[in-house]
């Protein structure tokens, strides 16, 4: 295990921090007050993740007030206090918690609500408010996108777990031929929490054919020789008095000799990713970092199998804001943490992806994954 050392000062300072720009940034949206729920806006303000439960849990930020966390009494032991970051209201279950979250937006106009709440949160809401609600993200959102030092140490931490246990897969430790794709997702699974994490967010592993497919479903197929297989996987790091935050990677091997033309596949989409991941920078946009890679398969003919974007964001959500598309015209900032994972899929008969994590600079980026791309074979 790696020693990353991050106490709860370190957090508090980071969500104070956050919290100032939240209101700043509610300052010039004209937003009179947030009413933060499911989702990861609350947990990235505050440490705490309400649980998906039909019992409201609701943080409600207003301008030049402390912030209140309404959240019912049997969940209040979960919740752990960062000075006077926020207060919390917690409700009894005679109580209606939709009453006292109107109440605590009283007199404002605009309200931004997490974009992740259920509809009938909302539509409580709105029967009990005058308020006009928007998607609450139009005021996190550029802000949760760049990265602060805390949240970049933990995004470290989760993918250095998550290196080790790729490692094991291109070293041969994992085998593969013999056994279902669902019992080598099951053994990535457990070597992930094997490394702390948390817990696994997916195991996706795709054999032969099904290496075509994206976004397979480990099943009963089991591996075979001279196959690709496709390894997609990642999963939550947490420290206490934080959120989780995520990792993602993808492999690619093979299980013996493979046809020239996937060999010749799979050095053009190496070259695609290393290509992609060398066109990062601040300044310039997500699309040109797609457009860098699909470019490229495409003077191999190979760009009609790229069929999904080339990354997105990660945090302490799998998959956030910034996506990295065709059409994403926004700047990259220093700060901002994404996938590039280029992939080639030839329907019916194998596909390849590669994926790492980055953190974009001024002059570059850092890559989180350093686990050989190269196409390994393995038994």
């Amino acid at each position: 295990m790696s020693g990353l050392s991050l106490g709860v000062e370190a957090f508090s300072k980071a969500y104070f921090s956050r919290l100032e720009k939240v209101l700043e940034q509610m300052d010039f949206l004209g937003c009179d007050a947030l009413v933060l729920s499911l989702g990861a806006d609350l947990p990235w303000l505050i440490g705490y993740q309400a649980m998906p439960l039909e019992r409201l849990t609701a943080l409600v930020v207003r301008k030049h007030e402390q912030p209140v966390l309404v959240v019912a009494a049997l969940e209040e032991p979960r919740v752990a206090r960062h000075g006077d970051l926020f207060r919390v209201r917690s409700w009894q279950e005679y109580e209606d918690p939709y009453e006292i979250v109107a109440n605590a937006i009283d007199g404002c106009d605009m309200v931004g609500i997490s974009d992740r709440t259920w509809a009938v949160s909302l539509l409580n809401l709105q029967s009990k408010s005058g308020a006009t609600f928007f998607p609450a993200s139009q005021v996190t959102k550029s802000l949760r996108s760049v990265k602060d030092p805390v949240e970049q140490a933990m995004l470290k931490e989760a993918s250095c777990r998550t290196d080790r246990v790729a490692q094991a897969i291109v070293d041969g430790v994992v085998k593969f031929v013999g056994r279902s794709e669902r019992e080598i997702s099951m053994e990535i699974s457990e070597r992930l929490l094997a490394e702390g994490l948390e817990k696994v967010n997916f195991s996706i592993v795709g054999s032969g054919p099904h290496s075509a497919s994206p976004h397979h479903e480990p099943g009963k197929r089991v591996v075979g020789p001279s196959e690709a297989v496709v390894c997609d996987f990642g999963g939550e790091f947490r420290l206490d008095g934080s959120a989780g935050y995520c990792s993602d990677i993808t492999r690619t091997v093979v299980t013996g000799e493979m046809p020239g033309r996937f060999v010749e596949l799979y050095s053009i989409l190496k070259t695609a990713q290393k290509r992609q991941v060398e066109s990062v920078r601040a300044g310039a946009t997500f699309e040109s970092v797609d457009s860098v890679g699909r470019s490229y398969l495409e003077e191999f003919g190979y760009d009609q199998y790229f069929i999904h974007r080339t990354g997105h964001g990660i945090g302490i959500e799998e998959h956030e804001e910034p996506y990295v598309v065709d059409g994403n015209t926004d700047l990259i900032a220093s700060g901002n943490a994404f996938s590039i994972e280029p992939g080639i899929y030839i329907p019916n008969l194998y596909g390849a992806r590669i994926e790492d994590i980055v953190i974009a600079t001024e002059t570059g980026c850092e890559l989180l994954n350093n686990v050989d791309r190269s196409l390994c074979q393995v038994e």
